[in-house]
């Protein structure tokens, strides 16, 4: 399919020189074609995963990375700035997909995006950072003492009429709640217009990751969200692995595959728990609870730890396991079901619970699809967006397996989503344990320098990486794009046009997190 769509572009660009590299279709491009090339991927219905920018001492490159929804296949489109002239057309025209990636690249990088219709108080907050900070161009070193600069800053209305008013939410909550403000703009009853700021606590792992060890860089990697950290750190060792042109064993790809889907397992269970206490359900919170405990123990008894970390290497896995282990995990794991279903029939029986969730935070399939969510949010919502069988990888490509897909698109929705996918996580764990290879778990992959994309479907969703390595085999560049940086970006989709008591309702149905986002 690659070639069919090679042929193409030659034919309408035969200019550029297009190449396939490593299942990517690779072009460099001049700034002034970028948009009507980005406009035949979209057409194509081609999603834009991730944009990177890499500044180095006297060059400045943009890499948009398409992938085919289609057939497996990647394309990346590289544009070659003079940092001395830092402006480049805006895609968000083309495909609003590319919205919240361009805001980042113009707080962290110092890009100009003409004819972006909303620069600015994003990443770096009008009200702390001094304009053109840019944290991450290389002239910025890590631990320094950065320019800022105080200022009033106030929220930009979008209504204006008599008795309209903005009511805040947030960025202080009581317990473990991370900081985020929300901007919930009204004339009565319902929500108008919900718009959120973010990155509160921004943390720079991009920036901390450059000169680290491809193997320090994974701790960072696995720990940008505590509940993901399989699903973030697997994108990021294939991402490496990429780079090194390593071809891990048969064991290691599937052991991989067996503990993403126990972490699915927990998070979807975490997921459900938070929907129900939402909704004051404390007796079916109490329930879901205790199951979420108990898959926490299952993990920290196989791996000694109960979020899995520690369990992914660069080349494979940190340690072996053994086979009758995974099957007294499975087994556990399997023993839970009936109470999960249980859970499932006495919430779905609750007319109570329904009328709470049911055509609630409603995101139809269109704006899922202009929005290009990913995950279960986007499932819920008829657009499979699973990146196991949409670009699939080891073990996933040779497996037959369900992604459970609803239409309706509403709260209940993709509450039944999760509970669907828990079901299929545990077939295919049942499948990966039977006929286990016996080829070990781990390969040492010589260090060399390299560039490498590698993704995975994590908990959430889509969960992608670019990794640079130098000849050392230390990371020059790490870009991460989790799941939650893609869904925030629509979440107001699901949150306007609704009361303002079904709020938090409809934010723990969506299953966002605002530490993967703060990256």
């Amino acid at each position: 399919m690659l070639s069919d769509v090679l042929n193409v572009l030659r034919s309408i660009w035969p200019s550029i020189e297009w190449r396939v590299d490593d299942g990517s279709i690779v072009a460099v491009l001049p700034r002034e074609d970028l948009r009507a090339v980005a406009k035949y991927f979209s057409a194509q219905r081609w999603r834009l995963g991730t944009i990177v920018a890499t500044e180095g001492r006297h060059e400045l490159e943009l890499r948009y990375c398409f992938y085919a929804t289609a057939h497996p296949g990647w394309a990346q489109l590289i544009i070659a700035l003079n940092p001395v002239d830092r402006t480049i057309a805006s895609l968000t025209p083309v495909t609003i997909a590319a919205d919240w990636f361009e805001r980042e690249i113009e707080d962290l990088f110092s890009v100009r995006f003409a004819q972006h219709p909303r620069l600015g108080d994003f990443v770096l907050h009008d009200d702390q950072w001094a304009e053109n900070a840019g944290l991450m161009r290389p002239f910025v070193q890590s631990g320094e003492d950065l320019p800022v600069q105080r200022r009033e800053w106030r929220p930009k209305r979008v209504l204006e009429e008599e008795g309209a008013f903005v009511m805040p939410v947030g960025p202080v909550y009581s317990g473990g709640a991370e900081s985020a403000l929300f901007l919930l703009e009204t004339v009565g009853e319902d929500v108008v217009r919900a718009t959120p700021r973010l990155f509160y606590k921004y943390r720079a792992i991009e920036k901390i990751a450059q000169g680290r060890t491809a193997a320090d860089a994974l701790l960072l990697a696995e720990r940008c969200a505590g509940t993901s950290a399989i699903g973030n750190g697997l994108a990021y060792c294939r991402a490496v692995e990429r780079a090194l042109g390593a071809t891990l064993t048969r064991r290691s790809e599937a052991l991989r595959g067996f503990f993403a889907e126990l972490e699915r397992l927990r998070h979807h269970m975490t997921s459900i728990r938070e929907i129900c206490e939402s909704t004051s359900l404390s007796v079916a919170a109490s329930q879901a609870l205790w199951l979420e405990e108990q898959f926490l123990r299952i993990s920290g008894e196989l791996c000694g730890h109960r979020y899995l970390f520690g369990v992914l290497a660069i080349g494979g896995l940190q340690r072996d396991f053994a086979d009758p282990a995974l099957e007294a995990c499975l087994r556990k794991a399997d023993a839970l079901r009936p109470k999960v279903d249980a859970l499932r029939g006495a919430l779905e029986r609750s007319s109570s619970f329904l009328d709470r969730i049911e055509r609630v935070g409603i995101v139809d399939r269109e704006a899922a699809q202009t929005f290009e969510l990913v995950g279960p949010f986007a499932r819920a919502a008829a657009i499979s967006a699973d990146m196991r069988a949409v670009q699939p990888y080891a073990p996933y490509s040779g497996l037959e397996f369900n992604v459970p897909i609803e239409e309706e698109g509403d709260g209940y929705a993709r509450l039944r989503v999760l509970f669907a996918e828990m079901e299929e996580s545990v077939r295919i764990m049942a499948a990966l344990c039977r006929d286990l290879p016996a080829d070990g778990t781990r390969i040492d992959a010589a260090m060399r320098a390299g560039r490498g994309l590698g993704w995975s479907e994590a908990p959430r969703g889509a969960s992608l990486a670019w990794v640079e390595l130098e000849a050392d085999g230390t990371v020059s560049r790490y870009r991460l794009t989790p799941p939650s940086f893609r869904n925030w970006h629509g979440f107001h989709v699901a949150t306007e046009s609704f009361a303002f008591q079904d709020f938090p309702i409809v934010l723990a149905t969506l299953d966002l997190s605002v530490a993967e986002n703060d990256r």
